[in-house]
């Protein structure tokens, strides 16, 4: 019995082990990346002027914006067989659809499994000296790319939350550089341009990178 036990402990201790191992990956030296702070980002930020709706909202065929795919209660009522919305229906349905013209924060490319692009990153203040930046994913996009960003340094990756398999996978930085305009970090603004690659443990041969542009407001704590 006293043999049982003692092999349990063992194995216990194995598996907290090798999780602390895991999670600790994160904070590894080699995926830190040194920021490299600029007087003056050079480059086109044009991107910030453009706007997408919310995703599924379109212009139907009568001119009317609309909803499709995952969509408030109680809209269809609202339209006819055709899905004219009716003249009197349309104050409601406004109140209820968000056409909110939402300004593009990122402008990127990628390659990464299930990424069909993306335009819109958020920036959070997580305290004094540390930010978090994330990526929006989309019916078409399942992967996000993060950026934990504190003092001088910035620690990338990618995570995959994939439809086509169970679990939420990481995929973590192996180099490239970021820029961020000092003065724009200042004023609450994440202004920077950056150039990743990481480790494809599913397919080494193949390239995983994501590089672009990224111009947004950092939200308060």
């Amino acid at each position: 019995m006293r043999i049982l036990i003692k092999n349990i402990l063992i194995l216990i201790i194995g598996f907290s082990y090798f999780g602390f191992a895991v999670d600790s990956k994160f904070c590894d030296k080699d995926t830190e990346i040194r920021i490299k702070w600029v007087d003056n980002l050079n480059g086109d930020f044009g991107f910030i002027t453009k706007w997408s709706y919310p995703e599924g909202i379109f212009k139907n065929k009568f001119g009317q914006l609309s909803c499709d795919g995952i969509c408030p209660k109680g809209i269809e009522s609202m339209k006819d067989s055709e899905d004219k919305i009716y003249a009197d229906s349309m104050p409601r349905f406004y109140q209820l659809v968000d056409t909110t013209h939402l300004f593009h924060s990122i402008s990127c490319e990628a390659w990464c499994y299930e990424w069909a692009g993306t335009d819109f990153i958020t920036a959070k203040q997580k305290n004094k000296n540390q930010i978090t930046c994330v990526t929006h994913s989309s019916s078409g996009t399942h992967c996000k790319l993060i950026l934990e960003i504190k003092n001088d340094t910035c620690i990338p990756r990618i995570e995959l939350n994939s439809i086509s398999s169970l679990g939420l996978k990481t995929y973590y930085c192996q180099g490239g550089f970021i820029k961020i305009d000092r003065e724009s970090w200042i004023k609450g603004i994440l202004k920077a341009e950056f150039d990743f690659d990481f480790n494809n443990t599913d397919e080494p041969v193949r390239e995983m990178f994501w590089k672009g542009k990224i111009y947004t407001m950092i939200e308060k704590k």
